[in-house]
């Protein structure tokens, strides 16, 4: 097992190699976040159009509720003076009643249908409001999205650099390392990544918890290799911890 040899490797080679790789994770994290930026603010913008082709046909079911009843409207005032015209060559009192108590019931149920198309009028006025509103909103959401869209791709692209220069670091840092446990440890980082490395913690690895035998602090104190019995990880004294 590698933690029972005597290979030597410098604590503060390993500090520098954990502090590269968590800095490679940040990185690729950040550059990982900026598509899913852009994604979620086009998901903004495609509900704001959403809601304004939703309110879009309310209003125009709006409108032709309105124009339906305008047209019951005028059809009804028409049959009123139909039957007034009736009315006065009426050929009986009995006729003559029954046409005036048609025309009263007409005028009312006209009274009661402008009532209704005022408040649909009213309606349609609010539900123009409230398009107004949503067509701001969506553009206040297109012109967020291509703002965002600038800022992610200037960020994306400082990050690159950032991301080659740490990754060309670790390739120098990486020469420094013992060529018998070169293998474990690119084996190690490509499994897990940062966490193939970890300092200890008081007795205990700082990746995983586990506790440390005072044996396998004292050959991490001595600048040997040790690999946590637990995590695998490489361990390594803090920088608050002298070799």
């Amino acid at each position: 097992m590698l933690n029972r040899t005597s290979i030597e490797i410098s604590t503060e080679l390993l500090r520098t190699l954990h502090r590269i790789h968590r800095q490679l994770t940040d990185l690729r994290s950040q550059l990982d976040r900026g598509p899913r930026q852009i994604k979620a603010g086009e998901a903004m913008v495609v509900r704001s159009a959403a809601a304004i082709a939703e309110i879009e046909e309310r209003r125009k079911k709006a409108i032709l509720a309105s124009d339906e009843k305008q047209l019951q409207l005028q059809t009804r005032e028409l049959h009123i003076e139909e039957l007034k015209a009736k009315l006065n060559i009426a050929g009986s009192n009995r006729e003559f009643s029954l046409l005036k108590d048609q025309i009263a019931a007409d005028e009312q149920a006209n009274l009661v249908l402008s009532d209704e198309i005022f408040e649909g009028l009213e309606r349609i006025d609010s539900i123009d409001q409230e398009l107004a509103k949503a067509q701001a909103e969506w553009q206040e959401q297109q012109a967020d999205q291509q703002q965002r869209v600038a800022d992610v791709d200037a960020k994306m692209k400082t990050l690159t650099v950032e991301l080659h220069r740490v990754e060309a670091e670790l390739e120098e840092s990486e020469k420094q390392i013992p060529a018998a446990v070169k293998a474990d440890y690119q084996r190690m980082v490509r499994a897990k990544g940062e966490e193939a490395l970890a300092p200890t913690d008081g007795g205990s690895c700082g990746g995983c918890n586990q506790t440390l035998t005072t044996q396998l602090i004292s050959t991490v104190q001595l600048s040997q290799l040790v690999r946590c019995p637990n995590c695998n990880a490489f361990l390594y004294l803090p920088e608050n911890r002298r070799p």
